[in-house]
């Protein structure tokens, strides 16, 4: 890698680590297969994962908020991101569960540096789209629950009417 490489790729790391959600891992001992089925996983989630040289992560990173990170960029690092805060720590936290090789090391998210309790609990949030969903229903609740009020009288009149007649015929 010569210095324009090593300068882009300092640029790269420092605009994701500006720009996104980040979680950092450690991945010694992964396979590849076993690291392209996390690349998959991910990217399902809308998530990416990029290993990095750690020193070029540390120069990316200081002067930044995120500079406290730079401790964790020791032996095999990679890190996961995404424009959906919830969507990286989710999809590692998962593919963790069922291999013990990937260990989460903590992670970023803006100026907020997340250690491995709070990636935990950066993954068990609802995602972007399921927020979206839950806002989506509280607003159209109330006007389903106003169509039925509206709609309710006249079918109990109609019920009544229907009782009367019954009567009036017995």
């Amino acid at each position: 890698m010569d210095r324009t490489q090593k300068a882009e790729a300092v640029e790269w790391i420092g605009n994701v680590f500006d720009s996104n959600a980040v979680v950092v891992v450690a991945n010694g001992g992964l396979t590849v297969s076993e690291m392209e089925s996390l690349r998959g996983e991910l990217r399902k989630a809308g998530a990416n994962m990029k290993i990095v040289k750690n020193r070029l992560a540390k120069i990316a990173i200081s002067g930044k908020p995120s500079e406290k990170l730079s401790d964790l960029f020791q032996g095999p690092t990679a890190i996961a991101f995404s424009e959906d805060p919830v969507a990286a720590a989710k999809a590692v936290k998962d593919y963790a569960k069922d291999n013990d090789k990937l260990k989460i090391l903590g992670g970023a998210m803006g100026e907020e540096i997340l250690d491995v309790n709070g990636v935990n609990a950066l993954a068990s949030m609802p995602s972007r789209e399921e927020l979206l969903a839950s806002i989506v229903m509280t607003i159209t609740s109330p006007a389903a629950n106003i169509a039925g009020a509206i709609g309710a009288p006249a079918s109990n009149i109609a019920g009544i009417l229907e009782t009367l007649e019954k009567r009036e015929a017995a």
